[in-house]
């Protein structure tokens, strides 16, 4: 017997109708927007409905020709209910997926930021195998990257890089990388053939298309400086590089492109994006509970992932995924094995708390 009420289908369609109806109707530009973009997220899930509203009335259909008392439809109508109801369970946990509760910034673009950890040149260098992973991952997905700023590392790499990953989708594909990543290798100064292990964070946080944060002047204290750069004609020699510092909370954003107007910009946009993740962490603690119990936190101290090239094995510590294909993950071209895993985990366990709940 299925979990999913009939009224609640119904529910989502006479929804997903009511949009399309409104849709035709309006000429407000603002209201189009926010009507197609539901229209968009609800379509999947209408017509998961729809296709279980109709396999639910064929067998209530089958079922009542059986009683009819005619052999040949009876005949017909014992074909069709086997088939209905042998279609039937997949179709119930397709529509069961559809509608577990999504994360609000699923569908956001992203910041991006990898930072070296323990490990000194190597952690560096392990930083921007990272972020090339990432930045590969992103060109496959269809995605943009917009480098915001970087700070490179002495023999390679990146102490700090940070960049915007503008996409749809990006946030609930990537919010799982978050945490510390953890590399085995031989590094390329290591006489001896020894292994070391180093270490780089990830922090994925959402870019909402429209981030309403109020910051007021007298809260801020902006600060230009000279770029860095990897020496040589690369070396910026004005002062174009700009920090921007929120008074009240310590926060800091920079943004070090060649023109001091486009980072001013870049710095106050990712100064707000931390404004309004720190505010909805504060308003989220519960569903940060939740996420906790699922697959972690994704907090950047809690160690997610090993990649031992020795093994050519990568290791993700919150589901148990060991995968023998490392040289072809840290590229991006199999980082979706990954990343796909990850989802399925949370996917798997909120469609258990559904169940539990229901």
């Amino acid at each position: 017997m299925s979990n999913i009420p009939q009224t609640r289908l119904e529910q989502v369609v006479d929804r997903f109708e009511e949009v399309e109806a409104r849709m035709g109707a309006t000429t407000d530009s603002d209201e189009i927007v926010a009507l197609s973009r539901e229209h968009a997220e609800l379509r999947p899930i209408a017509e998961g409905a729809r296709a279980l509203l109709v396999m639910r009335a064929g067998i209530a259909e089958a079922e009542a020709l059986l009683t009819a008392g005619d052999p040949d439809m009876a005949e017909l109508a014992q074909d069709e209910l086997q088939v209905l109801r042998s279609q039937l369970p997949a179709a119930e946990k397709a529509m069961q997926l559809l509608l577990i509760p999504r994360d609000t910034d699923d569908k956001a673009s992203i910041v991006l930021e990898v930072r070296a950890g323990t490990g000194g040149d190597e952690a560096a260098l392990f930083a921007g195998d990272l972020f090339r992973m990432y930045t590969r991952y992103a060109q496959l997905q269809g995605w943009k990257v917009d480098l915001v700023s970087a700070s490179e590392g002495d023999v390679g790499g990146y102490k700090e890089i940070i960049a915007n990953v503008e996409g749809d989708g990006a946030f609930g594909r990537l919010k799982w990388e978050s945490g510390v990543h953890r590399v085995q290798r031989v590094p390329a100064t290591e006489t001896q053939g020894r292994i070391h292990t180093s270490a780089a964070s990830v922090a994925v946080l959402p870019a909402p298309e429209d981030v309403e944060i109020d910051i007021r002047p007298e809260d801020i204290r902006i600060d230009t400086m000279r770029a860095s750069g990897s020496g040589g004609q690369h070396v910026n020699t004005t002062d174009s590089a700009v920090r921007i510092t929120h008074l009240p909370t310590g926060l800091v954003a920079t943004s070090s492109e060649k023109s001091q107007h486009v980072n001013r910009d870049k710095a106050m946009q990712q100064l707000k994006i931390r404004l309004y993740e720190q505010e909805k962490a504060a308003r989220d603690s519960e569903r940060a509970d939740a996420r906790a119990e699922q697959i972690g936190s994704g907090d950047r101290s809690q160690k997610v992932r090993t990649y031992n090239y020795p093994e050519n094995r990568l290791t993700d510590h919150r589901i148990g995924l060991t995968l023998y294909a490392l040289d072809k993950i840290i590229t991006g071209d199999r980082l979706d094995e990954v990343v796909t895993a990850l989802m399925a985990e949370d996917q798997a366990r909120r469609l258990a708390a559904m169940e539990r709940d229901a």
